[in-house]
């Protein structure tokens, strides 16, 4: 397993090396592994915006929907869209090639983005769509510049527009993004997108480290035990020690 989500990470790191692109100062994502509710907020939003292109392939969804409190019943009826096992991996049925063909590289896997990037750029990079004509999908990123892929929680933003600065880097002047606004037309209100944005950065981000809660937990019970143990083990030394002059 481990060879695997090794593998899986290189093969993810030249994708996002790409993705740095220029100097983007990171959001602030806020994201907490302990509200369950927000992990199924994002789960859905991933399952029906995210899946049909990236996969979760060391992932499982029984191991999913355990964690973060979705009765298996209750995900498997309503989050697992093609007849997937509930304990198989969250898989999706494009083919690469035809990935490549139609977005110039095939959609990286995901499970791992969050270690890779960090939730922070997850959370700006979903917030930082903007439109351009002159790209394939009518969309940029001031994250992700010349992004290969579509916008693809448009309809829940409205159409996000760019309004631009000149900065000048190395005696070059050069235009960057200075804000991004909508013009109203999405399904949420601002308000409601950011806790979208917030939603599912926080699954993806439990989704990289889906043990983190527990070693947490047991680092904490670890440190407790060695300070037990050095106080006894100083008392007893202060005993052997008592007589020695």
């Amino acid at each position: 397993m481990m060879k695997k989500l090794l593998i899986g990470l290189f093969a993810l790191l030249p994708t996002f090396a790409m993705a740095a692109g220029p100097s983007v100062p990171l959001l602030e994502s806020n994201h907490d592994l302990t509200d369950n509710a927000s992990l199924q907020r994002g789960a859905k939003l991933f399952m029906n915006y995210c899946l049909g292109c990236h996969q979760m392939q060391y992932q499982r969804y029984e191991r999913t929907f355990r964690d973060i409190g979705i009765p298996v019943d209750i995900g498997k009826e309503t989050l697992i869209f093609d007849g997937s096992k509930v304990g198989g991996h969250i898989l999706n049925a494009m083919d690469t090639d035809d990935a490549a063909k139609w977005f110039g590289a095939a959609p990286p896997d995901l499970t791992l983005v969050a270690r890779v990037r960090g939730a922070d750029w997850i959370y700006t990079y979903l917030k930082s769509f903007y439109v351009d004509e002159s790209r394939p999908f009518g969309v940029n990123n001031s994250v992700f510049p010349l992004v290969g892929m579509p916008h693809v929680l448009q309809e829940l933003q409205g159409v996000p527009t760019a309004e631009f600065e000149e900065v000048e880097e190395n005696g070059v002047v050069v235009q960057k993004v200075k804000s991004i606004s909508t013009d109203g037309s999405g399904e949420l209100s601002s308000d409601e997108y950011d806790q979208a944005v917030r939603d599912l950065t926080n699954f993806m981000a439990y989704v990289g480290e889906p043990s983190r809660l527990q070693s947490e937990a047991m680092g904490i019970k670890v440190l407790g035990f060695l300070v037990i143990f050095f106080i006894l083990a100083f008392l007893l030394k202060k005993e052997y020690w008592r007589d020695v002059h």
